[in-house]
C-alpha cells in the first residue's frame, strides 16, 4: 500500500517533533549549562516523561511513514500516556509544586499534536486497510 500523503505529514510531524524533544530534553537532563538554567522550576517528572516520549514519537513517526498500523495504536497511546502525564501535572501544581506556565503551554500542544496524530493515523490506516 503506497503512504498517503497525510501520513507522511503526520510521520514528519512525530520525527521533527520527537528529535526536538529528545534534544531540548537531554539539554536540560544531562547538561548543566545555559539550557537547564534557562528551564526554570522545571517539573522533573514531566521532564523525564517527555525526554523518554521522544523516542517512541520517532518510533511512531518511522512506523507511520511505512504505513504501519502498529503506528496507529502507538499514536493513540502516546496521546493517552501525554494527557495523563499532563493530569499528573494538574496535580503537582494542585499541591503546590513549583512549575513554569509554559510547561503548561508544552503540555497542551503536546496533547493536541498527539491526538490530531493518533486520529488521523489511525482513520487513515484503517480506511486503508478495509479498502485492500
Amino acid at each position: 500500500m503506497p503512504t498517503p500523503l497525510r501520513l507522511r505529514i503526520m510521520a514528519i510531524i512525530a520525527l521533527v517533533f520527537g528529535l526536538l524533544t529528545i534534544f531540548k530534553g537531554g539539554q536540560v537532563l544531562f547538561i548543566d549549562g545555559p539550557a537547564r538554567a534557562a528551564a526554570g522550576h522545571y517539573v522533573p517528572f514531566i521532564l523525564w516523561f517527555n525526554f523518554i516520549a521522544g523516542f517512541f514519537y520517532c518510533l511512531a513517526g518511522a512506523g507511520l511513514w511505512l504505513a504501519r498500523l502498529w503506528a496507529g495504536r502507538l499514536s493513540m497511546a502516546i496521546a493517552m500516556a501525554t494527557m495523563l502525564a499532563f493530569a499528573a501535572l494538574g496535580v503537582h501544581i494542585l499541591m503546590g509544586g513549583a512549575f513554569e506556565m509554559r510547561t503548561l503551554a508544552a503540555m497542551v500542544l503536546r496533547s493536541l499534536v498527539w491526538l490530531a496524530i493518533a486520529f488521523t493515523a489511525c482513520r487513515t490506516l484503517l480506511a486503508a486497510r478495509a479498502a485492500e
